[in-house]
């Protein structure tokens, strides 16, 4: 743990996840924006550099090694954060764990474990940060999604079953708080594929090495988004890159064509003619002796920026989509009449 003094404004956030890839970048932007942060992961020297980064922004910083899975462990983690950086305004859910496989060769203690991560993690990271929350009557929840939250792709049941069950348990929360009456803001930022090092570090059966679905993005352009969401939370739901709105409306208006889309090359795209991963972090962590940063191996072809987030925060994004779902609705409608001729 580490903790330093400088200017800051006045506003306390923890990060889960924050050793490595968007969570690490999410660290980063927040202690360039000035508040004081408290970071969670399992790995510590992931956790050692990014609390050394904070210091470089000059903003007050701890880290803790937590397992999100652990309820008991992170409400410590929140009680001791509050003792030494005081009340949280922003918690940022966003630890991450995966197998990449066919459901078939999953082992059930794997499952769990993925769920007990991205799943259960979000759950006890949320409870913890309302017991504190709620005698305030404020702050801030983020959950940090993804564009498989509205669509299973294969080769990640574990993932994309998780990140459904995140949107139902949210909006169950939400509409519990707005029948308190409550002025706590609970908000969601969905991602689009994004080049960090979990695909280095997933546990995988596939012939080769996991990959991203391209387009993929830098993780800066995520973070930026996921600060934005947090400074910005009256909105529901928040969409990043032009990939989660494809997937989101083209689910919504022609998921057949989208499952004869996956299981005709969703195999394909997320594999490369590589060495498989040596280890992985589904139950260890990796960045415990060693820092890999925010960034995968992908920075020859990550996207940098991205047009619908500058439309998020000129606030067109809801022009933009209501264009995009009649397009899209127009399109589906037409290949799924062909399709239902042919078949």
């Amino acid at each position: 743990m580490a903790e330093v003094a400088g200017e800051r404004n006045g506003q306390v956030v923890v990060v889960s996840g924050a050793s490595a890839g968007v969570g690490r970048a999410t660290a980063r932007e927040f202690a360039r924006k000035g508040y004081a942060l408290a970071l969670l992961a399992r790995g510590q020297a992931g956790l050692d550099a990014a609390v050394e980064e904070a210091r470089a922004e000059g903003v007050p910083a701890m880290s803790m090694r937590v397992d999100v899975a652990d309820a008991d462990a992170l409400r410590e983690a929140l009680a001791q954060v509050e003792s030494e950086l005081g009340p949280v305004d922003v918690w940022v859910n966003c630890a991450f764990a995966t197998v990449i496989a066919p459901f078939m060769e999953i082992e059930p203690e794997e499952y769990h474990r993925v769920t007990d991560v991205c799943y259960h993690g979000y759950v006890h990271g949320t409870r913890v940060a309302l017991e504190r929350m709620l005698p305030r009557d404020r702050g801030v929840i983020v959950q940090v999604g993804s564009a498989l939250a509205y669509r299973g792709i294969p080769l990640q049941a574990a993932y994309c079953g998780a990140k459904h069950a995140i949107r139902g348990f949210t909006d169950s929360v939400r509409s519990e708080l707005i029948h308190e009456g409550s002025h706590i803001k609970v908000t969601e930022v969905h991602l689009p594929a994004v080049n960090t090092p979990q695909f280095t570090w997933v546990r995988s059966r596939v012939e080769g090495r996991p990959r991203p679905v391209p387009p993929v993005y830098q993780p800066e352009v995520v973070a930026e988004a996921i600060v934005w969401g947090a400074e910005h939370p009256r909105r529901r739901r928040y969409w990043v890159g032009i990939s989660t709105v494809a997937t989101v409306l083209g689910q919504r208006l022609a998921p057949r064509l989208v499952s004869w889309q996956q299981g005709r090359s969703g195999f394909q795209s997320q594999v490369r003619e590589l060495p498989p991963p040596e280890r992985d972090n589904l139950f260890h962590p990796l960045d415990d002796e060693r820092d890999y940063g925010a960034h995968g191996e992908f920075d020859g072809e990550a996207r940098e920026s991205s047009p619908l987030q500058e439309m998020n925060q000129r606030r067109r994004t809801a022009a933009l989509v209501g264009a995009a779902g009649f397009a899209a609705g127009a399109a589906g409608f037409a290949v799924t009449r062909s399709v239902r001729r042919r078949a």
